[in-house]
Formats: structure tokens, sequence, C-alpha cells
């Protein structure tokens, strides 16, 4: 393909495409829930729906991977960039298959298997105590239910999910390294509607980011916690969540710990919404004074701990909402209003024409 020499702004206008109208008019089938919408697709091994798209923006939460419009068409379709941008601005439009063929790729179905067990947990042990200050009365819990192991090979930490038999579903390992490159992977084959958690009697279900996260909380709040129920999600993706609900009859408070930095602020919403569409309505935030909980751990041990992270875009979007003023407008000069505005980028003038023309 011949080199096209795209301006800024055109690249910008591809960037910026609605991917839910888009890939809807390609012929893709998308589900929403809350305030995104989920990409089906189907392959041999089943239904995927991992990726959710939110106005231009996606993100993989099985993969951790997402972007802009342009990223997705590279990624999930195999095109170049001058493609991708081509086929965003409609001057060109190829047949798009249902199922993306990298995504396919990615989500070919491997056969589950649990990483042999080391004969002992050192390692693990002196890794969760030492470097991470996790009571070990809550280590010796988990690894007495042999939902935490440590693996044979490469002495990783190894965090279990069980099905409602108890039968392992899901692992997800954790380097133990105290120097070079750590490490965490979901081990292939994995069911994403399983993760490591504990369930008690209670009313309340604890929701947490990464195993790590939901045993330090676990450690700084120790009474009775064996009475509620904790899960780690492995990112922010809902699946287990959504099984553990609905397998635990007793479960209707959910509370929310999720790292306080951008991208976990951002999913509070998105939790909220789809916990709402499930009809579990008493959702609640309960945020670390730091960027996690394992940090908060750290600071109370004297050892350096990461802050929490601001989501500056959304202060900024409560910010503008606050100053909107109900704009007076005259429908035959609209047209010319709204587009004086968007030329001069006036965007807090655009959200008043919008609040002015709503019902």
């Amino acid at each position: 393909m011949p080199y096209i020499p795209f301006t800024d702004e055109q690249k910008v206008l591809a960037n910026s495409v609605d991917l839910e109208q888009f890939l809807r008019m390609r012929g893709e089938k998308l589900e929403r829930v809350g305030r995104e919408h989920k990409l089906i697709y189907y392959d041999s091994s089943g239904k995927h729906d991992s990726i959710t798209i939110r106005g231009s923006k996606w993100f993989d939460h099985k993969n951790q991977t997402g972007g802009g419009a342009i990223k997705f068409m590279q990624e999930f379709y195999g095109m170049d960039f001058q493609t991708a941008v081509q086929e965003l601005l409609g001057q060109r439009v190829t047949p798009l298959s249902h199922s993306p063929p990298k995504a396919i790729a990615k989500e070919e179905k491997k056969e589950f298997k649990l990483p042999e067990a080391n004969s002992n947990m050192h390692r693990v042990y002196a890794y969760l105590i030492k470097q991470r200050f996790i009571n070990p009365n809550i280590i010796s819990h988990f690894a007495k239910q042999h939902t935490l192991y440590e693996d044979k090979e490469h002495h990783n930490a190894v965090f279990v999910g069980v099905d409602e038999n108890g039968v392992p579903r899901q692992a997800h390992k954790r380097s133990t390294n105290s120097y070079g490159n750590s490490f965490r992977i979901t081990c292939e084959g994995s069911d994403t509607r399983y993760s490591f958690a504990h369930f008690g009697e209670s009313k309340r279900l604890y929701v947490f980011e990464a195993p790590i996260d939901m045993m330090s909380f676990l450690t700084l709040y120790p009474k009775d916690w064996q009475k509620h129920s904790c899960i780690a999600m492995n990112g922010v993706y809902e699946n287990a969540v959504l099984t553990a609900l609905k397998s635990h009859s007793n479960l209707s408070e959910i509370v929310l710990c999720v790292d306080n930095d951008e991208g976990g602020i951002e999913a509070v919403d998105r939790l909220r919404d789809i916990l709402n569409e499930n009809g579990y309505s008493n959702v609640k935030r309960l945020a670390p004074p730091y960027k996690d909980w394992n940090e908060v751990l750290k600071a109370k041990n004297d050892t350096p701990a990461l802050p929490a992270v601001p989501n500056k875009h959304k202060e900024e979007y409560h910010r503008q909402v606050e100053n909107l003023q109900y704009l007076k407008c005259r429908p035959d000069k609209l047209t010319s209003q709204i587009n004086a505005a968007f030329k001069n980028e006036q965007y807090k003038y655009l959200a008043e024409y919008a609040l002015a023309l709503s019902p």
C-alpha cells in the first residue's frame, strides 16, 4: 500500500471514532453493560466477552491491554496503521470478520492444569511476610485450603480459584523474586468465572483487584474476617464477581476495594453499573489511602509506599459539570452556533447546548 501522509487532524479524528457505532455498522455484536459495551464473539472454545468499549476507548480485561480506535483495528483485525486510519475515516471498507483474528489467537482454549507444587512454601512465606508484610496466619489459612501454594519449577506464589464444588478452575502466578523482573500471569486454560476468594456466612463481599491486595486488607482488618467474603478479580474484570454472587445467595452487600489510582477510580463506576444491572444495588466504595492496600500495609511498617493517584480526567469532568449553565438558544441558529463552538474548541458550550436540547 502506498504511504498516505495523514494530517494530525485526520489521525485524531480516526482515533476518536465511536467504536460501538462503527463496529455495529460492520456487523459485530455488542451488548450494553452499564455505560460500556462488550464485544461478543464466538470461536471453537465458546463465547468471549472480555473486551469492553466506551466511545473510542476499549480495554481487554483478560489480556490487560487497551487504547484508542486505531490500536483496536491494528490489534484485533491485524491492520497496519495506514489501513486502520482509512477504515476509520471511511476511505475504504474491508469486510470484517465477526471474530477478530488476533483475539481468537489469544482466546484459543487451552487445557487447564495447575502448576506442579513444590514440597514446601518457604519462598512464598518469606516473600509474602518479609516483602509484603502479610500476616502469617492469613497465609496459612489459604495454604490449608489449597488455594495458595508454591510452584516447583520457579517457586512462584500460585493463587487458585475453585468452583462451587471445590474443584480448581483458575490459577494466577505471582513471582517471588526479590531481584530482577517480577511478573504475574494467569495460567493457560483458566476459567475467568472463578478466582482466588474466601466465602463466609455474612451478606458482605469485599472485591479486590489482586490476591495480595486482598490478603493485605485482611492483615490490616483481621477481626472476624472469616465471617465475610472476599474475592480478587485479577484486574477489574467482573466475571468472577458475578459468578460468586450467583453462587452464594447470602451475598447482597458489595464493597469495592479496588486500587486508588486512575484505573481503579474509573472501574468503580463501571463495576457499580454492572452490579446494579444484575440486581445488586447495595454497592459501596472503600478506597485505600495509598495506591492500593499493600501500599497501606507497607506504610504501616515504615516502608516507602506509593501514594494514591488521582483520576485527573474524572476530576476535571466533575469540575466542568458543576459550572454548566442552562444555555438559552434559538433553534433556527443552533447549527451555526454548534459549529462555531466546535471550531473554537469551546467544549463547555457544546455540553451546555446538549443540556439545553435534552428532554
